[in-house]
């Protein structure tokens, strides 16, 4: 499972994850991919946020069950503290 969120994209951007995934809340995006599709989204995701931001969830076989990958200014931060995620959110 994969769930991937963004912030202050472009339009056309979200458009193109539409093909991948469905989108039930604006920009955020869930679906199941295969890891190599996965990882070309998230590259593709990243070169296209323009001044916005990326935050990407899927499985993993870790502690938390899942992998987090954060790209570009998003309003929280998703931290890795020994191998523990946490949110941070800015004052």
């Amino acid at each position: 499972m994969v769930v991937l969120i963004l912030e202050r994209v472009p339009l056309g951007l979200r458009g193109e994850l539409t093909r991948w995934f469905l989108e039930p809340k604006a920009g955020v995006f869930v679906g199941r991919v295969s890891a190599l599709v996965r990882d070309q989204l998230w590259e593709k995701a990243c070169r296209q946020s323009g001044e916005g931001g990326c935050v990407m969830l899927h499985t993993s076989n870790n502690e938390q069950g899942f992998q987090v990958r954060n790209w570009g200014r998003t309003a929280r931060s998703i931290e890795d503290f020994d191998g523990l995620f946490l949110v941070r959110v800015p004052k």
